[in-house]
């Protein structure tokens, strides 16, 4: 091929996918306003939920104006009339008076970006993201976020997802991408150039946390360190921790059927015993688990028979607890007491 026949395919090449880029975000665009323009299929009140009463902040994905946003329940009517900020976010969570917020800027160059809320939902600061919206978790005493994003063009993963996971501080500065963490598995250093980090949850002492590390199909919950930069193995096959209330079991995502289809069962590690249990939910669960409580799970799930809207479903901790549905219309819970 000659030097003129290669530029050009290349300029060939670079139109096609700007014009995918641009197409993209006009049909996510024109989605978007879709739903926002629909009847509205809930009750909702615009303004602040009071944030000393127990409630559950999640993304609104009822059709009407609050689609998007930010809501919030009290936990003891979830059914109730909810009430809707000015905040549109992906992600969210909330902890220790912090609101952490990921969300895609929808156009013909579509963004993406973290952003840090005071507990009345006024924004502090944002930074941007360098790719798709995927996990957030704020630490218990608000003062460290974590931000997962999907990132495309690392070289080690020309044909499958790559991640971009960064703590942050809440009043400036990071500890950097995880991935440049020492990674200990089984006792060793590790270093594969295809290393993933992602789905943070923060133990209450700021210094350690729990995350998901993978290289090629195998996956690990780790214990990561801040102080030391380390990430320590301590369970194969375990995604998207979420560590419990009283802080002595973890929940995740298990693969039972690894491959390019993956389906992933919810189970629980209690650290003192090291004894996992999975739950009795037949359906594939590809969320990062919220607690209610110390004996009760949230998590999203699509809902039936439509694109973008979901709803958060509950289940207790037992082998045998049987999912209820929680909140219908609703996505990314974050209990707050």
């Amino acid at each position: 091929m000659t030097s003129r026949a290669r530029w050009t395919w290349l300029v060939l090449i670079t139109a096609v996918l700007l014009a995918m880029a641009i197409g993209y975000g006009a049909w996510s665009f024109v989605q978007y306003q879709k739903r926002q323009s629909a009847p509205a299929s809930v009750a909702v009140t615009a303004g602040i939920f009071d944030p000393s009463t127990p409630h559950v902040v999640f993304r609104n994905t009822a059709s009407g104006a609050g689609y998007g946003h930010v809501a919030s329940v009290p936990l003891n009517n979830p059914q109730g009339p909810r009430t809707v900020t000015g905040a549109v976010c992906d992600r969210i969570y909330s902890a220790g008076g912090t609101n952490a917020c990921l969300r895609t800027n929808a156009g013909i160059v579509t963004t993406f970006e973290a952003a840090i809320y005071t507990a009345d939902w006024q924004q502090e600061r944002e930074w941007p993201l360098p790719g798709i919206p995927s996990r957030t978790r704020v630490s218990p005493d608000g003062t460290l976020v974590a931000s997962t994003a999907f990132v495309t063009g690392h070289a080690y993963a020309p044909a499958s997802f790559s991640t971009a996971t960064v703590i942050a501080k809440t009043a400036g500065g990071d500890f950097g991408n995880l991935e440049d963490f020492t990674l200990i598995v089984d006792g060793k250093p590790f270093a594969p150039v295809d290393r993933n980090l992602w789905g943070v949850t923060f133990a209450p002492d700021d210094n350690t946390f729990y995350a998901t590390a993978a290289s090629g199909a195998d996956t690990w919950l780790v214990r990561g360190d801040l102080d030391k930069r380390t990430l320590t193995s301590i369970l194969e096959t375990a995604e998207c921790p979420s560590l419990s209330p009283d802080g002595t079991r973890i929940a995740y995502k298990k693969n039972a059927v690894p491959g390019p289809s993956p389906h992933w069962n919810i189970a629980i590690l209690d650290l003192a015993s090291n004894t996992e249990t999975v739950l009795a939910e037949t359906r594939s669960v590809d969320d990062q688990i919220e607690w209610l409580d110390n004996q009760t799970l949230l998590y999203g799930m699509p809902r039936d028979g439509t694109v973008g809207d979901n709803d958060i479903w509950s289940t207790g901790v037992t082998a045998e607890s049987a999912p209820q549905l929680f909140l219908e219309h609703a996505w990314s819970p974050a209990v707050v007491r």
